[in-house]
């Protein structure tokens, strides 16, 4: 074998190897940064960095891509943060479709759904790094204090102030099923505007967020409280609504809406609940957001 086609088959392996992880590589970046686009860069920048590495010296490669992974994310976490700072109204995650990608949620659910990614981006990068490996990939503390360049003793604190700060802010959820249930009777009263039925699926201290990114027209400011919420999306069901079509999926492992003009989704809402009722309503409409959960057409003439 000469030495062009040992490299090829060096690189080939390489190739395998990081196509097996890549899934997790995916997965720890996406719940660090909460986009899509920003934790496809990661990847992207780990493989790369795979490629070039002289990786006869590595002797556990999916720990070697895994730590390449999360260093990476946590250094776009920072300036990340700077970046949301100036970000033109609320700014929510982006959307991950499961429906299209179980094997993202189906494992390791963790730190998955919206309500918890808002959350973690109170943490630093290094402390949500902690809580991610920890929480959504059960890494050993010993592993984590490598990756993140701290003591086991500095990991366990840092996992443990995570936790502490998610159960002192999430709620107890509803079932998924509940949920749906919720989604789908919010959507029937708000394209009717019917207030009442509306006040009624509402908890008191209700918030709508919507991220418009200031590219399209969205309320740059949170409207809180049930009767304010209320009467908000009763203001405009009239013109909202029309020639709008709404596909129910799966985002981030909860059940969420696609809603679509011309067959183009131009906006991702998902509910939290709890035994109170819809507490958060959230809408992701920054077009920049939507690109991972288009709508799935019917089959074409080949397909059948």
């Amino acid at each position: 074998m000469d030495a062009a086609s040992g490299s090829a088959a060096e690189l080939e392996t390489a190739s395998a190897v990081f196509a097996d992880v890549r899934p997790r590589l995916f997965g720890i970046a996406y719940r660090m940064l909460g986009s899509v686009s920003e934790a496809e860069d990661i990847v992207q920048e780990t493989w790369i960095r795979w490629q070039t590495y002289d990786r006869s010296t590595v002797r556990n490669a999916p720990a070697f891509l895994a730590t390449t992974a999360t260093r990476l994310a946590i250094n776009a976490g920072q300036s990340a943060r700077v970046r949301r700072e100036m970000y033109v109204g609320p700014w929510l995650p982006e959307p991950v479709d499961t429906s299209a990608d179980p094997e993202l949620g189906a494992l390791h659910g963790e730190a998955l759904e919206f309500a918890v990614l808002l959350i973690l981006e109170k943490l630093s990068p290094t402390e949500r790094a902690a809580y991610v490996l920890r929480q959504a990939f059960d890494y050993p503390y010993e592993d984590i204090a490598e990756i993140i360049q701290q003591t086991q003793t500095n990991a366990r604190q840092l996992v443990s102030r995570a936790r502490k700060r998610l159960a002192g802010e999430k709620r107890v959820a509803v079932s998924v099923g509940e949920q749906q249930r919720l989604l789908e009777a919010f959507l029937t009263a708000a394209r009717t505007g019917d207030l009442a039925a509306l006040e009624e699926l509402f908890a008191a201290d209700v918030v709508s967020y919507s991220d418009g990114g200031g590219k399209v027209r969205a309320s740059k400011f949170p409207v809180v409280g049930r009767e304010r919420v209320a009467k908000y999306y009763r203001a405009f069901a009239s013109r909202f609504w029309a020639g709008v079509d709404t596909d129910l999926f799966m985002a981030n492992g909860r059940p969420s809406a696609r809603l679509a003009r011309d067959g183009v989704v131009f906006a991702v809402v998902t509910v939290t609940a709890s035994a109170d009722g819809i507490d958060r309503l959230l809408w992701t409409m920054n077009p920049d957001k939507l690109s991972g959960v288009k709508l799935v057409g019917p089959p074409s003439v080949d397909d059948v």
